[in-house]
C-alpha cells in the first residue's frame, strides 16, 4: 500500500512551517529556559490560531475532533522548529479528558467541558503527569492546569516543586502532587492509557520534525565547511553518514502516519503501532543528533549555535513518554 499526505494536509504543514519560521524560535527557547514564558506564550497564541491545539479536541468542545493523523503533521512541524512548551502533554490531556467524559457518559464529562474549549483555543497550557511512567510533569510552572494520575484517581492542580535540570533547556521538570480530584475509578485508568498513547504519538512526530530539522542543517553546513581545500559534502564517508541519517528518518515517517491511522480507526493494533512509530523515531532522530554533531565538529557542543538546540531536545524526545526499552517491550509483547 501506498500513503501520502493529501494536498489539504501538505498544505497545512506548509503553513505551519511558514508561521514558524517567522517565529524567532532559538530566542523563545532560551527565554523558556530562564523562566520568561512570555515569548513561548505568543508561539503558543499562533499556533492556537492555526488550529493546531483543536485538532486534539471534539467539535462538541470547540475543537475539530480529534484528527490524529493531522496532529502528527502539526507536531513533526512543532520539532522541526523546536517550539517549547508542554505541546504533548496539552494535547494529551485533552485526550485524557475527552476519553474520560465519553466513558463516564456526557452528562458526567464537566470536567472536559470546562477544560477542553481552553485548550482548543489556545488559552489553556496544560501539562499531565502519569505517575505510573514517571514522577514529573513538563513545565508544570508555565502551565494554567496540571493534570496528575495517581493510580485510578485524576487532580488537577495543587503543588509543584523545584524546576529540574533537563539535558533539553527548553524542558522544564518539576514533581506534581494534591489537587482537586476530577474523577476516580477504573475510567480514568483506561483513559490514562489513551493518553499515553496520543502523548507517545505526537512525541514521534516531533521527534521526526527535530530529526529531519538536524538533517537540513547539517547538509547546508557540509556544504560550506571545507577541508583539504574542498567542501567535506564531497567526502564519501560524510556522503554515507547522511545517507544513513535519511534512510532512517524516510523509514520513521509512515509508521508515524501508519499508528495515526490505527489510532483514529480504533484498531486493536494501535498501541503495537504507536510504541513502534516511537522507537523508530526516536532512534532516528538521535542518529541525526549524534551525525549533526560529528559533522559540524567542535562547533556543534556550543550554546551559542542555535543547532544545539536541537540537538539536545533528541534524547529526551527519546524517552519520554515510552523509552526505547518499553517501546521494543511493547511490541514484542503485542
Amino acid at each position: 500500500m501506498r500513503f501520502l499526505l493529501d494536498a489539504e494536509q501538505r498544505e497545512f504543514a506548509r503553513s505551519l512551517d511558514g508561521l514558524l519560521t517567522s517565529c524567532d524560535t532559538p530566542a523563545a527557547i532560551r527565554s523558556w529556559a530562564a523562566g520568561d514564558h512570555a515569548p513561548g506564550r505568543a508561539v503558543w497564541a499562533r499556533l492556537a490560531d492555526a488550529g493546531v491545539f483543536a485538532l486534539a479536541v471534539p467539535e462538541r468542545h470547540d475543537g475539530f475532533g480529534f484528527l490524529p493523523l493531522e496532529l502528527t503533521v502539526a507536531f513533526t512541524e512543532l520539532g522541526r522548529h523546536a517550539v517549547p512548551g508542554p505541546l504533548v502533554e496539552t494535547v494529551a490531556a485533552a485526550a485524557l479528558l475527552d476519553r474520560l467524559g465519553e466513558l463516564n457518559g456526557l452528562d458526567d464529562g464537566h470536567a472536559a467541558g470546562s477544560h477542553l474549549p481552553g485548550i482548543a483555543g489556545g488559552k489553556t497550557v496544560a501539562s499531565l503527569c502519569l505517575t505510573g511512567l514517571g514522577p514529573y510533569a513538563l513545565d508544570a510552572d508555565a502551565a494554567d492546569a496540571v493534570f496528575v494520575v495517581d493510580g485510578d484517581a485524576l487532580r488537577v492542580g495543587g503543588e509543584t516543586g523545584p524546576v529540574q535540570p533537563s539535558a533539553d533547556p527548553g524542558r522544564r521538570l518539576s514533581r506534581a502532587s494534591g489537587g482537586t480530584v476530577l474523577a476516580e475509578g477504573p475510567t480514568v485508568t483506561t483513559a490514562a492509557a489513551y493518553a499515553a498513547d496520543v502523548a507517545a504519538l505526537a512525541t514521534a512526530a516531533q521527534a521526526l520534525g527535530v530529526g529531519r530539522a538536524l538533517l537540513t542543517r547539517t547538509v547546508e553546513y557540509v556544504k560550506q565547511r571545507t577541508q583539504f581545500g574542498v567542501a567535506i559534502g564531497s567526502f564519501q564517508a560524510v556522503k554515507h553518514r547522511l545517507a544513513d541519517v535519511l534512510v532512517a528518518l524516510e523509514f520513521a515517517e509512515p509508521l508515524v502516519h501508519g499508528a495515526a491511522l490505527a489510532l483514529a480507526a480504533g484498531s486493536p493494533q494501535a498501541g503495537r503501532e504507536i510504541a513502534a512509530a516511537k522507537v523508530t523515531a526516536g532512534e532516528a532522530a538521535h542518529r541525526a543528533a549524534r551525525t549533526a554533531l560529528q559533522l559540524h565538529g567542535a562547533v556543534g557542543y556550543t550554546d551559542e549555535l542555535d543547532l544545539s538546540l536541537w540537538i539536545r531536545k533528541t534524547r529526551p524526545l527519546r524517552d519520554a513518554w515510552g523509552t526505547p526499552a518499553a517501546c521494543r517491550a511493547r511490541v514484542l509483547a503485542a
